[in-house]
């Protein structure tokens, strides 16, 4: 079964809820089910394989060089948790579709919920651990859609934003320590990790490699000193903390910390940090819960309080505390979901979440009060229920467990927690359901909701009550199969049963209902008493040191970024200058082995040339058109050098590229002052003078280094012997372009065409008014009247089907001989450049039918599809292949495959070229709009008579 299907189906489904919202919020909200039942099914339908003590593996190279592969892996533990994300997310879709008002987008609200379903379903499914943190990444920023969907409201907006930065910041911790445990490991597939523990606890690096990935799991799950994001989160609507926070996201620490236990626990350092932490979040869970008397407050620090203890069972290390952790992440589960539901029922008929307002519901809400007390009876750990039994197991293995040196420790904080988790399930149960009816509910007379409120919270009771009454029947072998996937070994003795003799783990939980049956009569006390006590808020906390970082970044940004180009090149190269003088210093020293070439006096002049236009650019910078053309006379002698080193190809595209940037700066420079705006001080001249001077000097140092030195790998002589067996082609260049380093040539003329469109929708503000009117003060007094030259309308004209022959030549021959599909789009380019400079834009544009978007986009995909048509054959992306025709007359001539990725080069080039020349051209017109005519001079050669002149000429003589 192709594994990959599963949560990718959630991700393509999510299409179909914003497109089915027109039908009716039930088609929309059918959906979504749909997608969910259908990959549910996918996959229950290898549950029978699994839970036989099978494993299912599917495994795809993707990025294969840094231990990056497309796997998954479906095992009891992965298939326990992706089925409770789907059941359960059936259930919340089931859920909202009544919950949501009709002024809520639903269908973006679906959509958000299936991304963050196939979120999760990647993380628990990944059998490769950078693959884990791509969708472990997803999930953070789907829930942040999720949290954040009532954006208007100040809360939720602020309750998405806590959660993103808290996960998002482990996040990055869990990138660090699981690329560690990688390559402590040998290898990023987790099915291997975990038959590796030996080696990983014995490396040096296993503490800091363990702490960070504690530091991302404790974010997620939301334990201490990172509980305080989950609280904020209940602004999100009611659907989304019953998914989120009681069966999801918040699992997905606790799912990590499971996955990860075979190779990662058993260790002191895991013990002393795991079990603490979790004993800590459990108890300041518990207590914090107490004293709230929003519903949804109290059910979310009751969440944060049993994810504590989850965490506190991993921590112990033990095979039956394992055991213990995977049997209360069912049962809480099952009736954390519905009491979430059951808020937000009281909530959507009541009018108010707030305990105070409320009472007596159970009498107008008979069927939600009934479920919901079921449900909280379970979270108080009360006997007949599935929290009762997960709670006795775990005050059991707390009992038997010693802090260093504190054997009383984790059994009177345990006794602890339980008690106050009797306190506020009573709460929650008597404020609510039971006492009095209320005579001013915020809405008259509270009734049960429609059945699809209420039918969703009643399947997640089903299962408290069975577990609770027939533990071993209804999941004994269940609990089995997943925990074995957890240890990865043999599994403790144990038996589920609702008594154990008189156990410690008894004397606890009574002492537990004791104590909150005691504590409750003087809850209202002890809050009045505790009022005045200064405490810590984590929003507070977490918004002061989100303000001062903002702050902080601001001041290091504007002293670093502060806009000039030039300082950012400063800091570059002095960098580049340091390090530079450093790999000098470090290298030992060796003997010059090459001799020089006999230096001659055409390539003294050149030098001497270039060297006197270099400074000349530095001296007359700041007159811009002169500069210009220093520059070009620069790359004139680069082409030369070129050509004296036997580099044609290079030298041909050195003076295409000249020709072609000299022209589009040009035009450019038409819309620019002849000056640069502003000028350096002296000291600022000197000091960038000498980090220049000294950078040329290094770069001249290097390079002399490097030609002198037989040490240094020639690869060229490799691309040589290979480029006729290996590309069919002699032109060694060329082959390297399209053959071997084709990767590199996509990805650049990809990097064009978002240049191009860069400079589209830069362009594009100049068409604006204001823009237009500050470049119109800019042009020049007076202008040539000969604005389209006739000799340079003739000349282009007779040249252009001239260049493009040339053109086309270039292009065919560029496998054997200097040329390919950028010079020749090069010179294509100069040949339409030309035109439109010679008749104007309007004449050029009117009869060039090529549109430079569409030449851009066809160059891009075409090279693309050359690229994927191999792969079709089992052959690496941009194979080449060639063969040689016999034609009668013509003879025998190569065809090779790489031409169809040379023709996207070509158009590429040429749509950005004409793109750009196209834009420049249209804000020329804006600017200096003139006459325009079918004929082929557009341009009149005289000025046409202003309205004063034409006046005057029209009055008869001697009437002046």
């Amino acid at each position: 079964m192709m594994l990959w299907l599963i949560p990718l189906l959630p991700m393509i489904g999510a299409i179909l809820p914003p497109m089915l919202i027109r039908s009716g919020r039930g088609s929309c909200a059918i959906s979504a089910a749909f997608v969910s039942v259908v990959t549910l099914g996918l996959l229950l339908s290898r549950g029978k394989t699994v839970f036989l003590g099978g494993v299912e593996l599917f495994s795809v190279p993707w990025v294969h060089q840094i231990g990056l592969n497309f796997s998954f892996r479906l095992d009891a533990l992965s298939l326990f948790f992706a089925a409770m994300i789907l059941i359960i997310g059936i259930l919340v879709i089931i859920y909202a579709r009544y919950y949501l008002s009709r002024e809520d987008p639903m269908g973006r609200f679906y959509t958000y919920l299936l991304l963050f379903q196939g979120a999760m379903l990647g993380v628990v499914l990944s059998d490769n651990l950078i693959l884990l943190l791509v969708f472990w990444e997803m999930t953070s920023l789907t829930s942040f859609l999720l949290i954040g969907f009532w954006r208007k409201k100040k809360d939720a907006r602020r309750g998405a934003r806590m959660a993103l930065v808290v996960t998002g910041g482990g996040g990055l911790a869990l990138i660090g320590g699981l690329l560690m445990l990688g390559q402590i490991a040998g290898t990023y597939e987790i099915s291997q990790i975990m038959d590796r523990a030996e080696i990983i606890k014995a490396s040096p690096y296993y503490v800091p490699m363990l702490l960070l990935v504690l530091l991302g799991a404790f974010t997620k799950s939301a334990q201490f000193p990172f509980h305080f994001w989950l609280p904020h989160a209940m602004a999100a609507p009611t659907p989304v903390s019953a998914y989120l926070h009681s069966a999801t996201m918040v699992k997905a620490g606790i799912f990590l910390l499971a996955r990860l236990w075979p190779a990662l626990a058993g260790t002191e350092v895991w013990f002393l940090i795991v079990a603490p932490v979790g004993l800590v979040t459990m108890a300041m869970g518990a207590w914090i819960a107490l004293f709230k008397d929003d519903l949804k407050a109290l059910l979310a620090y009751s969440t944060i309080s049993h994810l504590g203890l989850v965490t506190m069972l991993l921590g112990f290390g033990t095979p039956m505390a394992a055991v213990v952790a995977v049997f209360h992440i069912l049962n809480h589960a099952t009736f954390k979901a519905a009491l979430f539901m059951s808020a937000g029922i009281v909530d959507h008929e009541a009018g108010t979440r707030n305990m105070s307002r409320l009472g007596g519901l159970l009498r107008l809400m008979p069927i939600t009060g009934t479920f919901s007390l079921i449900a909280a009876a379970a979270m108080a750990g009360v006997p007949f229920f599935n929290g009762f039994l997960s709670k006795e197991m775990m005050l059991e293995e707390a009992a038997h467990t010693v802090y260093p040196g504190l054997p009383w420790l984790f059994p009177v904080c345990v006794t602890l927690a339980a008690l106050f988790s009797v306190t506020y399930a009573a709460r929650f149960a008597i404020l609510t359901f039971l006492g009095p009816k209320k005579k001013d509910y915020p809405r008259s007379r509270p009734h049960d909701p429609p059945v699809g409120m209420w039918l969703p919270m009643a399947l997640l009771v089903i299962p408290v009550v069975a577990i609770g009454i027939m533990p071993q029947d209804v999941v004994g072998r269940t609990l089995a199969h997943i925990s074995g996937a957890v240890i990865n070994g043999p599994l403790p003795d144990y038996h589920l049963a609702l008594w154990h003799g008189l156990t410690p783990a008894l004397f606890m939980s009574l002492v537990a209902f004791a104590g909150g049956a005691a504590l409750y009569p003087y809850l209202r006390r002890l809050k009045a008493r505790l009022r005045g006590v200064p405490r810590l808020d984590g929003r507070d906390i977490f918004e002061t040191t989100l303000d001062i970082s903002v702050k902080t970044s601001r001041r290091i940004i504007g002293v670093l970024h502060a806009g000039s180009l030039t300082r950012y090149l400063r800091i570059t190269f002095v960098a580049i200058l340091l390090f530079g003088i450093y790999a000098i210093w470090s290298t030992p020293a060796y003997e010059h082995e090459r001799a020089m070439l006999p230096v001659n006096a055409p390539a003294l002049t050149a030098w001497f040339l270039l060297a006197v236009v270099s400074i000349m650019v530095v001296i007359r910078h700041n007159e811009r058109l002169l500069a210009l053309i220093l520059t070009s006379v620069i790359g004139v002698v680069v082409a030369l050098a070129f050509i004296q080193f036997s580099a044609p190809d290079l030298a041909l595209t050195q003076i295409s590229v000249d020709v072609v940037t000299t022209i589009l700066m040009l035009l450019a420079l038409n819309l620019l002052p002849k000056h640069t705006p502003h000028e350096d001080s002296t000291f600022a001249r000197w000091r960038d003078g000498i980090v220049a001077v000294a950078c040329g000097f290094g770069v001249a140092a290097l390079s002399y280094g490097i030609m002198t030195r037989n040490g240094v790998t020639d690869i060229a002589q490799y691309y040589i012997a290979t480029a006729k067996p290996g590309g069919g082609g002699t032109n060694v260049v060329n082959v390297i372009l399209v053959d071997f380093r084709g990767f590199d040539t996509f990805s650049e003329i990809i990097v064009l065409g978002i240049a191009a469109i860069s400079i589209f929708a830069l362009l594009d503000i100049k068409l604006k008014e204001a823009a237009v009117r500050r470049l119109r003060a800019l042009l020049p007094k007076e202008e040539a009247s000969d604005a389209h030259p006739l000799i340079l309308v003739v000349v282009t004209r007779v040249l252009l089907p001239l260049s493009m022959v040339v053109g086309v030549y270039i292009f065919l021959r560029g496998h054997n001989e200097p040329g390919g599909g950028f010079v020749a789009g090069l010179v294509v380019a100069i040949a339409l450049i030309m035109q439109y400079i010679a008749s104007g834009y309007a004449w050029g544009a009117n009869r060039l039918h090529l549109n430079p978007q569409t030449a851009i986009g066809a160059g891009v995909g075409i090279a693309g599809i050359a690229g994927l048509i191999p792969m079709l054959f089992d052959e690496p992306f941009l194979t080449s292949n060639y063969t040689y025709v016999e034609l009668p007359i013509v003879g025998e001539f190569e065809l090779a495959s790489a031409m169809v990725f040379d023709l996207g080069v070509f158009l590429t080039v040429v749509g950005v070229m004409v793109l750009t020349l196209a834009r420049l051209a249209r804000v020329e017109q804006r600017v200096d709009p003139a006459l325009e005519s079918g004929q082929p001079m557009d341009i009149p050669l005289e000025k046409p008579a202003s309205p004063a002149e034409a006046a005057l000429a029209a009055t008869p003589a001697g009437k002046e």
